[in-house]
């Protein structure tokens, strides 16, 4: 006998819908699987044997044959073993087969026959419902995740028998409800409060300007001036996740496998900091068959890079593109896949190799070779889509030892979210433009006109600074948040000149 079951499989992101077709006939016992299967998926037939034995079912000593479509695209994972599962008990009808064309079903099966969680739930969820799939058969774990899918009836379930029982009696289970609304408000995130900071007025204003815009940011000082510190509390005050950004960032943790631990909705805004040895793959993405790397796992988030110049040269320049179009494309030989990566970049690292040029109070040993050759790790491609570079100093003795005077996270996140909310009136009309950062050529003539008073001291720090044109229009655009922050409408000569002080490291050696 034949029997369809749907099931699901990834593809960068997104997800194609996959038959699991079974046929049980007369021949010598035996289990064959087609379709392009890899390894583990290989595997399922002997785990579903062993399965659906030690959970009290019959398994047919016959030939099963399982097919796996559309044949020419690659299968893999653990997630086929309960669609196998449930095909091979239709097919020997030992359960009813009434209700399979309408659900997809997805899920690692235990020897005891228990289901264990999966990655990719949530973009399968997404699929299967464009596709009018109107019911979703998961593991337990996973049922939160693919309830966001609003139009999708999701069953959840411990283990196998569970399942045979829902499919036999379908009217004792209800789907799984989920309150999107409630959800979104929860946050696993610990804020670390700016209040903490003891001076470090300059930095500070930075941190808000580029949370206001979406602007990158690199702090440069001595060890200890604490450059990290400040870094690491940019997430605090950075607008929340609308459920439409929240739905983009779960996928792409959906499908690195990320969600076991935060539930149905990734509600915090992710920051991701990966250590200085990290390799080009690691970072943009890729493998075999491409997984989503730390630039798109920090997508509508932050990712810091702390000892900037520690990183390889090579792997530093992987970030150009991404950081100009706002998504990465990984071609292989097999397939191409393309992640989005719209993240803001924050780096930090010292000014030297010894660490402490331009520091009052340790003298640097650094010959101006040394500090030229410490440079150069940086091409100047990469610093120029930088658009905040401060200078961060040690703290005086008198400043250590005072109390933190400074604003609360909680306050400048009130001023940030202010000039987002006028960034965003103004954007209105304008597609996939959330924040001044992502702006091109063509909006900074519309919104960044300049008197001459502003043009003049733009035009002479370009001739000053060598500036390139993008590191031009990079100024524009940290004008116009500066602009934001204050409420002005029109940019003036004040607003660009506070932008030109945060790119006067571009020549530092």
């Amino acid at each position: 006998m034949l029997a369809r079951v749907w099931s699901g499989s990834i593809v960068g992101i997104d997800a194609v819908k996959v038959g699991v077709e079974v046929d049980v006939s007369g021949g010598l016992p035996g289990i064959v699987v087609l379709g392009l299967p890899d390894a583990a998926v290989q595997e399922a037939k002997e785990r579903v044997k062993a399965t659906l034995k030690n959970a009290g079912f019959a398994f047919p000593m016959r030939k099963i044959v399982i097919n796996l479509t559309p044949a020419d695209l690659r299968k893999e994972g653990p997630c086929f073993d309960l669609p196998i599962s449930v095909g091979i008990l239709a097919a020997s009808e030992q359960v009813s087969a009434c209700f399979l064309g309408d659900h997809l079903f997805l899920g690692e099966v235990s020897l005891d026959g228990s289901l264990r969680s999966v990655a990719g739930v949530l973009p399968i969820a997404a699929t299967a419902q464009k596709m009018g799939i109107t019911g979703l058969v998961v593991p337990a774990d996973n049922a939160q995740e693919a309830a966001v899918v609003e139009g999708l009836a999701v069953y959840g379930f411990k283990n196998l028998s569970e399942v045979t029982d829902f499919l036999n009696n379908p009217g004792r289970y209800k789907p799984v409800q989920l309150d999107t609304v409630e959800t979104l408000q929860t946050t696993s995130l610990q804020i670390l409060d700016l209040k903490d900071v003891k001076g470090q007025a300059h930095a500070r204003r930075a941190l808000e300007i580029a949370a206001a815009g979406g602007h990158n940011l690199i702090f440069v000082g001595p060890p200890g001036s604490g450059k990290t510190m400040l870094a690491r509390r940019l997430p605090g005050i950075l607008p929340a996740l609308s459920f439409s950004e929240a739905l983009e960032v779960t996928r792409i943790h959906s499908v690195a496998g990320l969600l076991k631990n935060k539930g149905s909705l990734v509600c915090d805004r992710p920051f991701r900091s990966p250590h200085h040895s990290a390799s080009g793959p690691s970072l943009v993405g890729g493998g075999s068959f491409p997984r989503p790397g730390e630039i798109s796992l920090s997508h509508k988030g932050i990712l810091f890079l702390d000892e900037l110049t520690e990183f390889k040269r090579d792997v530093l320049e992987f970030l150009r593109q991404p950081l100009e179009d706002g998504y990465v494309t990984i071609s292989r030989t097999k397939q191409s896949v393309t992640f989005p990566a719209q993240f803001t970049l924050v780096a930090s690292t010292n000014p030297c190799p010894c660490g402490y040029y331009g520091d009052t109070i340790q003298q640097c040993t650094c010959s101006p070779r040394q500090r030229e050759q410490y440079w150069a790790k940086l091409s100047g491609p990469l610093m120029d889509r930088i658009d905040l570079q401060v200078a961060v100093n040690r703290l005086k003795p008198e400043e250590i030892t005072q109390q933190p005077t400074g604003e609360s996270s909680a306050t400048v996140k009130q001023r940030v979210q202010q000039a987002r909310d006028y960034a965003s009136d103004r954007f209105k009309n304008e597609q996939n433009l959330s924040c001044n950062a992502q702006m091109q050529s063509r909006h900074l003539q519309t919104w960044c006109k300049l008197d001459d008073s502003a043009r003049n001291i733009l035009e002479g720090a370009i001739r000053k600074l060598g500036l390139s044109a993008r590191a031009s229009d990079r100024i524009l655009k940290v004008a116009r948040t500066i602009a934001d922050l204050a409420g002005d409408h029109e940019l003036k000569a004040h607003h660009v000149a506070e932008a030109i002080q945060y790119r006067t490291i571009d020549r530092m050696q």
